[in-house]
């Protein structure tokens, strides 16, 4: 399982530039797009969402005023090996006593991925690479 953690930011160029340098970590490249950017390493990527992905993630009634603090400041994401996994994985958390805030969805970027709440209400995501097989549920 590798750790993904994300930052929303109102200018994610300025936040990658400055994580980069004060950090010395080198942009993840292939996950840049018009609404992120990240460093990483082999053992975690730190990202930078703009605010449109608050809606992306389901989390549109979170998005904060102008120049306010929002109310969710960043979220981690783990990596899981299979989108069964992921899946499998949402039930277990709203059984614990999480949330399921968007259930597993198919993302843009190719990845299958549900965003849920723990029981204290931090936001955070499962994921892996890839889609289910043909046939598997997904989100209406």
């Amino acid at each position: 399982m590798k750790l993904w953690f994300n930052l929303f930011c109102q200018d994610i160029d300025a936040q990658q530039q400055f994580y980069q340098a004060l950090l010395q970590l080198p942009e993840a490249v292939g996950t840049r797009s018009p609404i992120y950017r990240a460093v990483e390493t082999e053992s975690f990527q730190l990202g930078f969402n703009a605010p449109a992905a608050y809606a992306l993630l389901g989390l549109g009634d979170r998005t904060p005023p102008d120049g306010q603090q929002s109310a969710v400041t960043g979220y981690a994401t783990f990596m899981l090996d299979s989108p069964d996994a992921v899946t499998a994985a949402s039930h277990h958390a709203a059984a614990l006593g999480g949330r399921i805030v968007k259930a597993p969805y198919a993302t843009y970027y190719g990845q299958w991925q549900t965003v849920l709440a723990d029981p204290e209400d931090n936001v955070f995501r499962l994921s892996a690479m890839g889609l289910p097989a043909a046939g598997a549920a997904t989100e209406p």
